[in-house]
């Protein structure tokens, strides 16, 4: 499970060294692929095939099915950590979320998430009040 949240820093080749208790769990491979939000997914290689096969399984007749199949997997990079635990990141991927050097990596359960860390706090900024909110339709009841 991912939780947390860390500030690694991107490097001027843009690798970004992953927080170190996460890389047991991708040292077998990951997925980099773009989020929602504008941020980076991170998801280890055997949880981001699971969700293929479930997208797969969506009907491609369906136009919006189709649109979403081919900009998440025409988006992923497949990843092994090197020794320091880097990734690098592509400069398209990067375009994507506007990496700038200071970044922001959270634990999301089953994937990391990588913010431009300006980008991340206007992100908490904003929805701070929905929290609250979303709570009770996520888990309503519960708390």
């Amino acid at each position: 499970m991912f939780l947390g949240t860390h500030s690694p820093k991107l490097d001027d080749k843009g690798r970004l060294t992953l927080p170190a208790k996460f890389r047991d769990a991708l040292a077998g491979g990951l997925m980099l692929t773009k989020g929602q939000d504008h941020c980076l997914f991170v998801f280890p290689r055997a949880e981001f095939e699971q969700m293929a096969r479930k997208v797969a399984e969506a009907p491609f007749t369906n136009e919006a099915v189709r649109a979403y199949q081919r900009y998440l997997f025409a988006g992923t990079d497949e990843q092994r950590p090197d020794s320091q635990g880097r990734i690098s990141i592509t400069p398209e991927l990067r375009r994507y979320a506007a990496l700038t050097k200071e970044c922001v990596v959270i634990g999301a359960i089953n994937r990391l998430e990588i913010w431009d860390a300006t980008a991340w706090a206007r992100y908490l900024e904003e929805n701070e009040e929905n929290y609250a909110q979303a709570r009770e339709e996520v888990l309503p009841g519960v708390f």
